[in-house]
């Protein structure tokens, strides 16, 4: 069981999705051959929120990680120990940002015994200076191109544990910008590939800091595909491909600016929706689900595939039955919950994004309210990329208020204060 996990990559990067850049020859291949999850979303687009839901299938709020900053509680049920206690050995290699301290102590690792991570690598690493540290908390300079060094130890982790079941979490920066220069390191002579050419409909008509940025983000994903090839090949070539579960999914999108100052944390596409592909058996020959899904159906997915019992306290559900034409009772919407920008929520249908944000409550303080404002509205079967804000249209009113009970009843469900909700001060006409 292995996970393939990169930072920061929008849905629209892969092939599968529209690219038409190439960037991702290896993943569109793959998951022609396994399983695509077309609608695909994270729950929560900031870094560690989003994994804390993936390491435990819990909501940002249930876990208390519901922004960066907040270690993972040294007691909560990982995937590691779900799968620890079925006798696999567990590793972890890349970026973690669920910890309190660096290096991570032993106590924050999540349960996962094989260690070669650091808690925040963009600052203990820069493109062509990869550090982590291993499980005696020393450091270990790793050679190459960051993707490829962290890729490089993922094959050798993956050679040394061929014969026992190994659950091996792969997590990668990139594309992630590195922070202190504000900037995307490609690989040398990758970004000049992609400089000048396409670029999605939202950010060439908003801006931002694409124009600057979108190139060396471009040839950092090109590079992921290629070591993504990598390791496929390297499952072949050790014979384990076939009985191998491999998971490739990032734990947000990039807006470049365009919906606030930063780079996530904003309930729109380029924001929560990530691409997933699932490979092996189980996935196999699966091809594209139109379902919509969330990052926290993951874990359920991943013990279901090996055929572990899923807790009842995780708050996703296991795509295996999608996959085998069971779609009674799947939810029609995915709910996302947004801190540090905003302390807001959202909800995504097939054709509706509704969102709200709580005025009066502090993004960094408070995980969530008991008043909200409506404030986003978008139908995405004619506006996929978000560029016309409905909210407050007398002509969509019952619109909203459908969505709005949704919204509701999933707030409510998971644990948070039944809210009040209302509309956005002016209300706009028809036109």
């Amino acid at each position: 069981m292995i996970v393939f996990f990169t930072d920061q990559q929008r849905w629209d990067t892969i092939g599968l999705h529209g690219n038409p850049l190439d960037l991702t020859p290896n993943l569109d291949r793959a998951a022609k051959s396994g399983t695509h999850l077309f609608n695909s979303f994270t729950p929560q687009p900031l870094c560690g929120p989003a994994r804390s839901c993936l390491q435990t299938g819990l909501y940002a709020t249930t876990t208390g990680c519901y922004r960066n900053g907040i270690p993972l509680p040294r007691e909560a049920t990982t995937l590691a120990h779900n799968f620890r206690n079925a006798d696999y050995d567990t590793g972890y290699i890349g970026k973690w940002h669920l910890a309190g301290a660096e290096p991570v102590p032993e106590a924050e690792r999540g349960g996962y015994q094989y260690w070669l991570a650091s808690n925040v690598i963009e600052f203990t690493s820069e493109a062509y200076r990869t550090v982590v540290y291993d499980e005696d908390d020393e450091p270990v300079r790793l050679p190459g191109y960051r993707v490829d060094a962290l890729t490089d130890a993922a094959i050798r982790y993956v050679d040394s544990h061929q014969d026992r079941p190994f659950f091996l979490f792969l997590s990668l920066l990139e594309p992630h910008h590195q922070n202190q220069t504000d900037s995307y390191p490609a690989p040398a002579g990758y970004a000049e590939r992609y400089a000048g050419r396409w670029m999605p409909p939202d950010l060439a008509e908003l801006g931002g800091s694409a124009p600057e940025h979108l190139a060396g983000y471009c040839g950092q994903i090109k590079r992921i595909d290629e070591a993504f090839g990598r390791l496929l090949e390297a499952l072949e070539s050790l014979g384990l491909r076939e009985n191998t579960v491999f998971v490739f999914a990032s734990d947000h999108g990039n807006h470049f600016k365009t919906r606030n100052d930063e780079y996530k944390r904003s309930p729109h596409e380029s924001s929560i929706r990530v691409p997933i592909v699932l490979l092996g058996p189980g996935f196999e020959g699966a091809g594209r689900v139109e379902q919509l899904v969330s990052l926290l159906d993951l874990p359920p997915t991943l013990l279901d595939a090996a055929g572990l019992p899923v807790p009842d306290e995780m708050q996703g559900r296991s795509v295996l039955p999608l996959l085998e034409g069971e779609r009674e009772g799947w939810p029609e919407e995915v709910f996302v919950q947004i801190s540090e920008s905003q302390v807001g929520r959202a909800i995504r249908t097939r054709r509706w994004k509704y969102c709200v944000v709580a005025p009066e409550a502090d993004p960094k303080e408070d995980p969530f309210a008991e008043r909200y404002v409506e404030d986003g509205l978008y139908d995405l079967e004619s506006d996929p990329y978000e560029l016309h804000n409905l909210t407050g249209l007398r002509s969509h009113r019952d619109v909203a208020d459908t969505l709005k009970r949704h919204l509701i009843a999933r707030m409510v469900e998971i644990g948070e204060p039944n809210p009040i909700v209302e509309p956005p001060s002016s209300i706009a006409s028809t036109t």
